[in-house]
């Protein structure tokens, strides 16, 4: 969570320098290259590596980086994105006939109270087209959530290298129609050495190592159970956007991340509370 809340002040310093389709193109490029050539394919169908790909990588970060590029501030974007947090438990219970408590539900909801008390407080740096690109990102992630619910125990990194690679000509592609084909070309040809270490980062730091991570845990439990540890994210999003981007965090913003976190405590403790019985 630490990773990925950080995360967000190394998008917003690769998008001064990358339009957004491309910067997500790029990411998603070099996760695949050269490590499919490496990783067997993973014992999964190509419906569960293509849908993954797309629901992340065109989804969920095209659609993350097209809003940060101007209509929202890093600290808000890494938490309405959590949304995918609500989506996923919901989706889970739905579709995967996954148990929910009673308690976790009312976790769920001091999630979404402290989640709406940001969404309420749109100031000059965020419009509400890009709440709404954002909550779509949101839930994209939680449909690759279910995914890779569905795909069950398989190598991890492979996993995500071959399905990175179906991201990746989507994205060039909408690259090519929102931003046309000389001005990709002078973006990376111009990409300083700053640029091109975020661009490593966003694929070998955040992608590999976070999503490896995050993508073992929904293999091992149940997504009621991992999926609201990534209300962490936002808490880490605004401090590092604060410290780092200088975004103002007035005290509507820190008592919205004290009611995930409470949220998210509830969650935990009812989790045990289930195992013991």
């Amino acid at each position: 969570m630490f990773v990925w809340g950080t995360n967000f002040v190394f998008i917003r310093i690769g998008l001064d320098e990358l339009q957004p389709f491309t910067f997500a193109a790029l990411r998603f490029a070099l996760v695949a290259l050269p490590l499919i050539f490496f990783l067997p394919k993973p014992n999964t169908s190509w419906r569960n590596l293509i849908s993954y790909g797309l629901f992340i990588g065109v989804g969920q970060f095209g659609l993350l980086f097209w809003a940060m590029k101007s209509d929202i501030s890093p600290g808000l974007a890494s938490l309405i994105v959590q949304t995918q947090v609500f989506f996923t438990v919901i989706l889970s219970a739905s579709l995967l006939k996954e148990r929910v408590s009673n308690t976790q539900w009312f976790s769920l909801a001091i999630g979404l109270i402290g989640l709406l008390t940001i969404i309420a407080h749109i100031d000059a740096q965020t419009t509400y087209l890009g709440v709404a690109i954002v909550l779509a990102a949101g839930l994209s992630w939680s449909c690759g959530n279910l995914v890779v619910k569905h795909a069950g125990r398989v190598d991890i990194i492979a996993f995500i290298a071959w399905s990175s690679l179906f991201a990746t000509p989507p994205l060039l592609v909408m690259a090519i129609l929102t931003e046309g084909g000389t001005a990709i070309a002078c973006d990376i040809g111009g990409l300083s050495w700053q640029g091109w270490l975020v661009v490593l980062w966003q694929s070998l730091g955040n992608t590999l190592l976070g999503y490896g991570l995050w993508n073992m845990l929904l293999g091992r439990y149940s997504a009621a159970l991992v999926a609201p540890w990534a209300l962490l994210v936002p808490v880490f999003g605004m401090a590092a956007s604060a410290t780092h981007l200088n975004e103002s965090m007035p005290a509507w913003k820190l008592t919205a991340a004290s009611l995930i976190i409470l949220g998210l405590a509830i969650n935990v403790f009812s989790n045990q509370r289930l195992k013991a019985k």
